[in-house]
């Protein structure tokens, strides 16, 4: 990292003030939290009580749509409630085409397989998973893979906590899927949303503070516009 590119002390102490406020946003919030774990809370609640899967089923995916058409009412943003409504979706078709309740769950647990080993694998090729989906949050997008490598060593890291916390759920998950009945198995999925994502993003921010401050591209992308119009209104005046 050259000194052009070595962040200030006050914009290192600006990004640990503004870290915590982002990764909320990033990941939803409180507010994304509650549409992950509601869905699911009333597929379980209801099978458990009458054990019909077509009368759970309905009722998550309608609640999802009503996360949606809630956000877009107040004009709020709608992409943690839309992936929400897809991924419950996925899980109704295929717990209705198998006509097996458990497999409400499937896809969401396959999904976080996937998460898991996409972190852990691109970290593994230098390009970790999680600098590029915060990248653009704090306005730094890929800078930190050549420019920042301290900040480079933070979301490996960083990754490396979302890969392993992730596969361990997937490590108590999938012997339930085969072995516990619907009931127990969505239990413990619902007790399992929130403790280990809130662990992840904690670790997050306790190495992203300890990091350099972002170097922020789009501020440096309006500078040299505004260098290269002064030069250009400077040559015109010469002449």
């Amino acid at each position: 990292m050259t000194s052009l590119d070595k962040p200030t002390e006050d914009a290192q102490q600006d990004s640990r003030a503004v870290t915590e406020a982002a990764l909320f946003e990033a990941f939803g919030g409180l507010r994304g939290m509650i549409e992950t774990v509601l869905p699911g809370l009333l597929f379980v609640t209801i099978y458990t009580i009458n054990k019909d899967l077509h009368s759970s089923a309905i009722a998550a995916l309608g609640v999802s749509v009503l996360l949606v058409v809630v956000r877009l009412v107040m004009k709020d943003t709608v992409k943690h409630a839309f992936s929400g409504v897809f991924g419950v979706a996925f899980g109704v078709v295929f717990a209705m085409m198998t006509g097996n309740a458990k497999d409400f769950y499937l896809p969401g647990m396959l999904y976080t397989l996937g998460l898991a080993l996409a972190y852990i694998i691109t970290t593994l090729c230098g390009f970790p998973l999680l600098g590029v989906i915060l990248g653009p949050v704090f306005k730094e997008n890929l800078s930190w893979r050549k420019r920042n490598p301290g900040r480079k060593k933070a979301y490996a890291k960083a990754s490396w906590a979302w890969g392993l916390i992730l596969l361990a759920k997937c490590a108590i998950l999938f012997p339930l899927y085969w072995w516990a009945d619907t009931a127990s198995l969505g239990w413990v999925l619902v007790a399992l949303k929130i403790p280990p994502f809130l662990l992840a993003v904690w670790l997050t921010w306790v190495f992203l503070a300890k990091a350099p401050a972002p170097i922020d591209v789009f501020a440096e992308m309006e500078a040299e516009e505004r260098a290269a119009e002064e030069r250009k209104a400077a040559a015109s005046s010469s002449e």
